[in-house]
């Protein structure tokens, strides 16, 4: 026998799996069981089985459950954030027209929003209860990728449009964030229980639907219509 010869693997050995692949599968499953059933009753013994693993397989991966959850923030949550909430400015600068820029700015992000989380189903359930809730496991981890420039950027354009007029003044500036959230999320982390309410017209109910809604509703609380002929971007 040449001992340079490579060794073959021996028959009945299944070959190694694609690193790379592996790990997103483990992430993606992870993810998944941690919207269904919430993170913290979703044990690394969860993951490998519903992944066809062995625990041993996610250790290989991920060194313990910290750093597991830490790659679905990261991973998984941190970009998705990050993309919807791009259309924002993140420099304080003062524009002349902070209704047509603030408006501009909820068109873009709500619609961002809406088929984010449409095309990861995911998303809602998981961001209602485990980042709203006060007892929500990934809370503090989802926060510090939260972008503050952005978020101040879009309560300072909605205070220079109070100050000028042309947004409403009982609006309270930082809540509108929460608002965007509120009405795309909402209604798809709940779209079990309206299909059910109303079964003729659930499929219409898409994420088209769900951000023209957030939009109409937004741009009527926010904005204060002007009469037909008048000055303003409103």
């Amino acid at each position: 026998m040449n001992p340079a010869a490579p060794r073959a693997r021996r028959p009945g050995r299944p070959p190694r799996p694609d690193s790379a692949a592996m790990r997103e599968r483990l992430l993606d499953t992870a993810t998944a069981l941690f919207a269904e059933q919430g993170v913290a009753a979703t044990t690394i013994a969860h993951i490998a089985a519903r992944a066809g693993v062995t625990p041993a397989m996610v250790h290989y991966y991920f060194r313990n459950r910290g750093q597991l959850i830490d790659a679905v923030v990261d991973e998984r949550l941190a970009p998705v954030i990050a993309h919807v909430w791009e259309p924002v400015p993140a420099d304080d600068a003062v524009t002349a027209d902070p209704a047509a820029a603030a408006r501009e700015c909820l068109v873009l992000v709500v619609q961002r929003l809406a088929h984010s989380a449409a095309q990861r189903p995911w998303l809602p359930p998981l961001w209602l209860h485990e980042v709203v809730n006060e007892a929500g496991q990934l809370r503090e981890r989802v926060l510090r990728h939260l972008p503050a420039a952005r978020l101040h950027r879009l309560t300072a354009l909605i205070e220079q449009g109070q100050r000028q007029g042309v947004i409403r003044p009982g609006v309270e500036p930082r809540l509108a964030v929460l608002s965007i959230l509120g009405l795309t999320l909402l209604p798809l982390a709940t779209a079990n229980l309206w299909r059910r309410l109303w079964p003729e017209g659930a499929r219409a109910i898409d994420a088209d639907a769900i951000a023209a809604h957030a939009l109409a509703v937004l741009a009527g609380g926010l904005f204060i219509p002007h009469p037909p002929g008048a000055g303003g971007s409103a």
